[in-house]
Formats: structure tokens, sequence, C-alpha cells
């Protein structure tokens, strides 16, 4: 089954030093890392290691981390065929500084990413109406999202959506009704809904809000506390898998990813949730963004533990 991710994509620099420089202070750092980022980047990597067919459809520019990004997406086993290569803008890239007690600094540049349109909707138009599910996000303009989700439910498709990072202003009116299932952890769901759940009734609470607004299903992140889900059918709370974390950086686009895949792989929308929760419980167990998405194998074992 196709997965189709709509997203940003993005070329980490992380640097590491003792602490983070102060303004206008220049500091010796020990060392750096260049990997993937962007949401809708780190989805897609995290469809692609667990065995589903990845198509990610975005832009890069015609530059040397656009260069970066097409050849480690390939290497993670995800298709490049959609993401279009932009001549007029840079490709997105986040430089973060982290110091000695994992405190970080970052900015982002949102470059190509925020060139996303239309156009790149009619060019992959195929894709769109063949896939069977779905993921966005919102490191692209919001009204490209808007115009994707139309077309893949005009063709029978589902909508996953991952409102990250939330708009302050809120999201256009109907929006929500285009969407199958959205997945906000707390500040999300208070951005959305004006209510922030703390505890498995709150997210309960939440979610029949998200709902109200038009959502066919909510699924409710509450991190480190579990996860509640509603659709019309079904609802319930999957508490959080133990693990060792020490970056939670990509969690929730691995959680989104594992969603996307055991859906695919016909599951409900309760053993989907229970499949994405392990996902991103082991994502925090590894340091990056996309190169923590966790494999098959270790989904299956620590589900069976």
């Amino acid at each position: 089954m196709s997965i189709v991710i709509v997203g940003s994509i993005n070329v980490d620099i992380t640097t590491r030093s003792d602490r983070l420089p102060q303004p206008g202070e220049t500091l010796h750092g020990h060392s750096y890392t260049i990997n993937l980022g962007g949401k809708g980047c780190n989805q897609a990597v995290a469809v692609s290691k667990l065995g589903g067919d990845a198509q990610l459809v975005g832009r890069i520019g015609k530059d040397g981390f656009g260069d970066i990004a097409a050849q480690h997406l390939a290497d993670m086993g995800v298709s490049t065929e959609h993401v279009h290569t932009d001549a007029n803008h840079g490709t997105g890239i986040a430089v973060i500084g982290v110091d000695a007690n994992s405190e970080n600094s970052i900015t982002v540049i949102g470059g190509a990413n925020l060139a996303v349109d239309k156009s790149d909707l009619e060019r992959t138009s195929d894709v769109l109406k063949s896939a069977e599910i779905m993921l966005m996000q919102l490191e692209i303009p919001v009204e490209t999202c808007l115009s994707a989700a139309k077309k893949v439910r005009a063709s029978g498709g589902k909508v996953i959506f991952d409102p990250a990072p939330a708009p302050v202003d809120g999201l256009p009116e109907g929006f929500l009704q285009n969407v199958d299932i959205a997945t906000p952890n707390e500040t999300e769901t208070e951005i959305l809904t004006g209510f922030r759940p703390s505890n498995a009734g709150e997210a309960a609470h939440a979610a029949n809000l998200l709902r109200e607004k038009g959502v066919a299903a909510a699924v409710v992140k509450l991190g480190a506390r579990g996860v509640y889900f509603k659709d019309e059918t079904s609802e319930g709370f999957v508490e959080p898998f133990k693990v060792d974390a020490i970056d939670t950086v990509a969690a929730g686009d691995c959680f989104n990813g594992g969603l996307a895949y055991a859906l695919s792989c016909g599951k409900s929308l309760a053993e989907a949730v229970r499949f994405a929760a392990a996902c991103g419980a082991l994502s925090t167990t590894k340091h990056g963004a996309a190169t923590s998405a966790p494999s098959l194998a270790e989904v299956e074992a620590l589900m069976g533990a």
C-alpha cells in the first residue's frame, strides 16, 4: 500500500559544545553532525524503515544541502521521484546547538519548504490520487496541506494530520473536516481546542472537542503519559512503553509514521495506535531525527516484551 508524505525536507546541522554561546560570543565546540530532518522527511524515513512504501512529496534547493538530503533519503529507502528541485529557494536547514547538559538552541530556515504549493500537487497528482494513506504536517504552507488533503480524500484515501508546529492563529475554517485522523500532542491540542490535557480523562475530553470540529478520529498524544484515541466506533487509552529515553526530538514523527504503516497493514485504530506508541518510544532511545526511526523488528520486540 502506498503511503504518501507531503511535507518538509531539512538538513540538520548539529554542533556540540560544553555550553551554548552567549550573544556576541564565539566559542570552540568539539563535534558536529549533518543529518536529515524536517517533519515530512522524518515521517517518510519512519515508514520506510518499517518496510512501508514511502512516497515523499516536497522540495529541496539546487544546492549542496539538497544533494545531501537526496542522497540520505535514497540511502534510507525513501523515493525522491516526487521531490522537486527548486532553483529559486535554498534547501531547508536547521542549525542546532547542543551543550553538555543536552540543552539546545535551534534556528530553522524553511527555505524551499515554504514554497511548496499547488504546482507541486499538480505535478504529483497521480501519486496523490493513488495514495491510500497520506501524512501531512505544518512545516509547509497550510493552504497546500488543505489542497492535498482534499485531493487524497476525493480519491478515497485517508489523511493523517500532525498539526505541528501548531499554528498560533489556528487552522482555516473547515480544515479538520478534511482530515481522517488528527494526532496532536498536549500543546497542539490546547492551540486547536483551547484545552490542554494532562491525563487520560482530560485527553478523552480533548478528543471529543477535536471530533466536534470535524475530524473523524482524534489521537491525543501525552508523551511519556500515554496516548488516547477515539473515532466513531472505538476509543481507548494506550499506556506508555517503558524505555530509557535520551532524545525526544523525532518521537512524534516516528509515532505518525508507525501509525500510517500499521493502518496500511490492515490493523484497527486501537492496534495501530499501540504500534505507533512503540515506534515513538523507541525513537527516544537514539540521538537524531530521521536516524532515530526504529525498524520493524525493534518495534515487534518491544511490543512482545
